[in-house]
């Protein structure tokens, strides 16, 4: 049987009205910077909407997952060059700090022999507040007005730092 190939308009149809322009932008944005697009279903997730750098054929390649949990969307980001922008980091509003506090703590960084042999964790300061998080968990976060100017800004260090 054959895999049922999605796009872009697919997701989009399964996303709330006031979510479609920032996919959109993100999207747009990302395509720009030479990203390229998956769409998919997972049984967690159902359908998302991934971004990967077409050079980089590992995990570390992807960039941004959109996806959808409760009727919210949320993004993950693999922000590896995180260490670039701290500054971006210091000014995210308290409701995204607050989604960071409650990420996983990174069971590696306590006992290197727990996670598998690739993680390495996000070692990171907000302020004066040290995070020591999961790569899994850290960087997922909801999109919303005051959340989208901070995930774009992110995004764009991010794969900057990459190129």
């Amino acid at each position: 049987m054959a895999k049922t190939k999605y796009q872009l308009e697919d997701f989009l149809a399964a996303v709330n009205d006031g979510y479609k322009n920032y996919v959109t932008t993100i999207h747009e944005m990302l395509l720009q910077r030479g990203y390229k697009l998956k769409v998919q279903t997972t049984k967690s997730y159902g359908l998302h909407v991934s971004y990967s750098d077409p050079k980089i054929k590992v995990v570390k390649g992807i960039i941004a997952y959109l996806l959808i949990r409760d009727e919210k969307l949320t993004i993950r980001i693999n922000a590896d060059n995180l260490a670039e922008y701290p500054d971006v980091l210091n000014r995210l509003p308290q409701n995204m700090v607050s989604q960071l506090d409650n990420a996983n703590e990174c069971i590696k960084m306590k006992d290197p022999q727990k996670c598998w042999q690739g993680c390495i964790g996000y070692d990171f300061y907000i302020g004066e507040k040290h995070y020591q998080k999961c790569v899994v968990n850290c960087f997922v976060l909801d999109v919303n007005s005051e959340s989208f100017p901070f995930l774009l800004e992110l995004i764009e260090r991010e794969s900057k730092e990459r190129s």
